[in-house]
């Protein structure tokens, strides 16, 4: 697998090896310890699929406690995927990264614990799975606004279809500060 770095420390595009003849093709979508060696450990509890169809927008969403590492992918058609650094005191605060994620490139992306997530739907449809290192927690879940200015995520659609919880969400710098992770440097970890 080709393990490609993102311009935000942590987040990581995957290319896994696809082996294709005339019958189709087989790739390996996860091996625990080919993917600890590119720095994703996780163990994953949690596994899971979404279905939705062209303009949806799913968050940008995290937990706080219990944080969550995402290994993305896209089983059916295409999405824009986005990572955000919202880790008090990183030098990446509210920084983003988004990449194009698909059932023809294959590619994956590594999220981290800390930083939010979300996706629009690029094709008629499109469904997405993420193994996730913590146990979903609606009770510490936070929803940041798709369109916060101070963040300045250059969707590919004009109006996407948010759910209520999405419409919803907050913009980061209202927030408190201790609502957020923090960022531990290599040299305080």
């Amino acid at each position: 697998m080709n393990v490609i770095e993102t311009t935000l420390p942590g987040v990581l595009l995957i290319e896994p090896r696809v082996f294709g003849d005339e019958r189709g093709f087989f790739m390996e979508t996860y091996q625990a310890s080919r993917y600890a060696e590119a720095g994703i450990a996780g163990p994953f509890v949690q596994d899971n699929l979404s279905l939705s169809r062209h303009g949806i927008l799913r968050g940008l969403h995290l937990q706080h406690p219990g944080a969550q590492g995402k290994l993305v992918s896209v089983l059916k058609g295409e999405v824009f995927d986005v990572a955000v650094d919202v880790r008090t005191d990183s030098p990446t605060f509210g920084q983003w990264v988004g990449e194009y994620l698909s059932e023809t490139n294959k590619r994956q992306l590594w999220v981290p614990e800390g930083f939010a997530h979300g996706f629009c739907v690029t094709s008629d449809e499109a469904l997405f799975a993420y193994k996730c290192t913590r146990l979903y927690s609606p009770q510490t879940e936070i929803s940041i606004r798709w369109d916060d200015p101070a963040i300045g995520i250059q969707w590919p659609v004009d109006a996407p279809a948010l759910s209520q919880k999405d419409q919803a969400g907050l913009f980061l710098a209202d927030i408190a500060p201790d609502q957020l992770p923090a960022y531990m440097s290599e040299t305080t970890s």
